[in-house]
């Protein structure tokens, strides 16, 4: 599909979506967020597809929720606010669901400010990378608002509850070097690297068995939620499953060839 607000780009199976309003600090539309969207189901089911970098485009990653969309809700009749802001969070929870649960590694590569659904949006990914000009800012509690795109979830996971209920509560602003010191980002670069090395990196977490992988993020994204028993179980079904793979079978195939020239 072509795209206007964002770029897709593939190269050695690493795919690149950088968020193109510029001018707008890559603040999220309604139509940016489809674009997002397709994207995101493209890389999902695309094999040749093995990782995923999320960048943005300009000096901003991502300012948050485009302003024209608060303005409509402000506008719009009192007994369809409600309902209008339900059926919007219902495509910012589908958008941030797909990017969560993406069985692919995934790294946002955090090239400036990333506010609001920006923040939240980078700790959907499985990994942050960020440079001296990242900053992060939970800032919906300035707007009489709650992280409505994960924040609630994927922040405390990173930083603890306390801190998370402190950056929240505060809605202030944490600069790059404190963002490394929190866990918020994992690996700092200099600006100049941030994309060759996000794809470096993505690259090198793509080399693994894709089945193992896929498994492996579907059930570490839900071990806070259940017990070892419940993890056990899950191991067993994703294990039953890589046995019958491909990469599995060729691993073991060529391991046993190994050992079988050494004897």
């Amino acid at each position: 599909m072509p795209y206007q607000l964002i770029e897709f780009s593939v190269e050695a199976g690493v795919a690149t979506i950088a968020f193109n309003r510029p001018e707008r600090r890559n603040a999220m539309s309604d139509e940016m967020r489809s674009e997002f969207a397709g994207a995101l189901e493209t890389v999902s089911r695309d094999k040749a597809i093995k990782a995923l970098v999320l960048t943005g485009r300009g000096n901003a990653f991502c300012a948050g929720g485009d302003i024209s969309g608060m303005k409509r809700r402000l506008e719009a009749p009192q007994g369809e606010v409600a309902f209008n802001g339900w059926s919007r969070q219902q495509g910012v929870h589908h958008v941030q669901s797909l990017l969560m649960g993406l069985p692919k590694p995934t790294i946002a590569a955090v090239n400036g400010a990333a506010a609001g659904l920006g923040a939240d949006t980078a700790l959907a990914c499985d990994f942050v990378m960020g440079t001296e000009r990242s900053k992060f800012t939970w800032s919906y509690i300035k707007r009489g608002l709650i992280p409505d795109g994960g924040g609630l979830y994927f922040l405390p996971r990173r930083v603890g509850l306390p801190r998370a209920k402190e950056l929240i509560f505060t809605g202030r602003v944490v600069e790059a070097d404190e963002a490394v010191a929190l866990g918020i980002v994992d690996r700092r670069v200099a600006a100049a690297d941030l994309l060759p090395a996000a794809q470096a990196w993505a690259a090198e977490l793509a080399q693994g068995s894709p089945t193992a992988l896929a498994l492996s993020k579907k059930i570490l994204n839900e071990t806070f939620e259940h017990s070892a028993h419940d993890i056990f179980n899950l191991g067993s079904q994703a294990q039953a499953i890589c046995y019958t793979s491909a990469e599995h079978r060729d691993a073991v195939t060529a391991f046993l060839a190994q050992s079988a020239s050494k004897d």
